[in-house]
């Protein structure tokens, strides 16, 4: 890795969204519902290559979360990111479905390595986060719809590791689909797994593929519509795969057959330009293609910067997108011409929508280009015949700073997640909500803390009671 220049950040884009994002990869282990047939099994985690960057960076530390979390921080300290504000993304396959003394200890350590302390125990380890150098700010699971529905008792756990998103592999919205590739569930698992992990205040991203056998871009585009339209999904993010022939999967067989063929490139960018058209403005599109090394790609684009292409398009059209990410402030800093400057005078901007049999309040800070520089996301919903009230994100955008670091030209630190969360108490109240919830990364407890909101008896969540005068 070349090293940058003095005041150079290498790789800048890594932390335009306001924190720095480390993946962290489990041991192998086979799916419990047996293989989708475009995943591969190449004794390396599930879904992935050998070759696959992450597998690469986590084989070599053998699969230990305490060394990969240490590497990732040396990596981007020697790159010049700030590193005190950590967004933890746990990978490999289905987490959910190790043992429970593995996911509990795999967590541990990764809160140790933050920490740079052993723990007694988990909840040692995040009590001592909260106040550590470098904090869990955001705790991101990928798991499967079944995987949350089969389980009573898996919400709580994942509440007390400090997840705040939940990724759920949808692929698509076909039942028939999912019989073909046997994916072991169904649509109805992704509606009920929604609903609870959202009045759980978790934010919910789903993976979803392009081109699987037995559909096509026509039915491909109707899933997207059907995902914004009707109520019962709505998720908050997407990362949107094309079907790719990887070596080792049962689909090999069927593309060498004849049987199956995977979009080409410009299938796939005529295809996601008309998504992209669609996509709300409370959701964020996080990722589009995944790096499969050519070595084991048998068919399908190699092009794993599809989105840089897509995005350029869409901005030589002037076409409008909402999408989140299109309109971050980080991004629109970074692209900005020398001769332009930014339209600095802001608004907040509330959208109200139906999801998952609740009320979703979407409030956005934003300027007259409609430039995003913070939201929040409030949740009202019935529960026990009560009204229930939960903040499931609050996000300051813009160039990451330490937690104690001054802002300059940064939109960070400068007040403007206080003025999202008094709007939002504000809204709460006025809906007769007694206790406001929020799901809060472990790092960012001692700021709801100073918000006046407390950590409840669970130790799940922060919570403050509107129904104090002087709240």
């Amino acid at each position: 890795m070349r090293l940058p220049k003095k005041n150079e950040i290498r790789k800048p884009s890594k932390t335009l969204a306001g924190v720095t994002p480390i993946a962290v990869m489990c041991k192998p282990k086979k799916c419990k519902h047996g293989n989708c047939i475009y995943c591969p099994s190449l004794d390396v985690p599930q879904s992935y290559t050998p070759k696959s960057p992450p597998v690469l960076r986590a084989s070599l530390l053998k699969y230990d979360p305490y060394k990969q979390i240490k590497s990732r921080l040396k990596a981007f300290k020697l790159m010049n990111h700030p590193i005190e504000k950590i967004e933890l993304i746990i990978m490999g396959g289905n987490f959910l479905e190790y043992p429970i003394n593995y996911q509990t200890n795999f967590i541990k350590r990764c809160y140790d390595a933050l920490n740079d302390k052993n723990s007694k125990n988990l909840e040692e380890a995040k009590k001592t986060n909260q106040k550590s150098k470098y904090r869990c700010v955001a705790l991101c699971l990928e798991t499967r719809p079944d995987t949350i529905n089969n389980n009573p008792d898996i919400i709580k756990k994942i509440l007390d590791f400090g997840c705040t998103r939940v990724e759920l592999g949808v692929q698509c919205l076909d039942d028939e689909i999912y019989k073909n590739v046997n994916r072991g569930h169904k649509v109805r698992d992704v509606i009920e797994a929604t609903r609870k992990l959202k009045n759980s205040g978790f934010k919910i991203g789903y993976h979803m593929m392009l081109g699987l056998p037995g559909s096509n871009p026509k039915k491909d585009f109707q899933f997207f519509k059907k995902l914004f339209k009707n109520q019962e999904f709505k998720p908050d993010q997407l990362k949107i795969y094309p079907c790719q022939v990887i070596k080792g999967a049962e689909l090999e067989n069927l593309y060498y057959k004849d049987f199956y063929h995977p979009y080409s490139k410009d299938d796939i960018i005529a295809l996601l330009i008309k998504i992209m058209k669609i996509i709300p403005g409370y959701c964020r599109v996080m990722r589009v293609m995944r790096e499969i090394p050519p070595d084991y790609l048998t068919a399908g684009t190699t092009r794993i910067d599809l989105r840089k292409d897509i995005d350029e398009k869409l901005k030589k059209s002037r076409t409008k997108i909402r999408e989140i990410r299109f309109r971050e402030i980080g991004f629109a800093l970074r692209d900005l011409s020398k001769n332009k400057k930014l339209n600095n005078k802001i608004k907040l901007k509330i959208t109200k929508y139906k999801a998952s049999d609740g009320d979703e309040y979407f409030l956005e800070i934003i300027n007259k280009n409609n430039i995003l520089f913070a939201l929040l996301r409030l949740r009202i919903f019935k529960s026990n015949k009560e009204l229930q009230g939960i903040i499931r994100e609050l996000h300051v955008y813009g160039k990451a700073l330490g937690i104690r670091e001054k802002p300059q030209e940064s939109i960070q630190h400068q007040g403007l997640g206080k003025k999202l969360l008094k709007k939002a108490e504000e809204i709460a109240k006025k809906n007769k909500i007694k206790n406001l919830k929020i799901i809060s990364g472990v790092g960012v407890r001692e700021y709801y803390i100073k918000q006046d909101y407390e950590i409840d008896e669970n130790r799940n969540y922060m919570i403050k009671d509107l129904s104090n005068k002087k709240s």
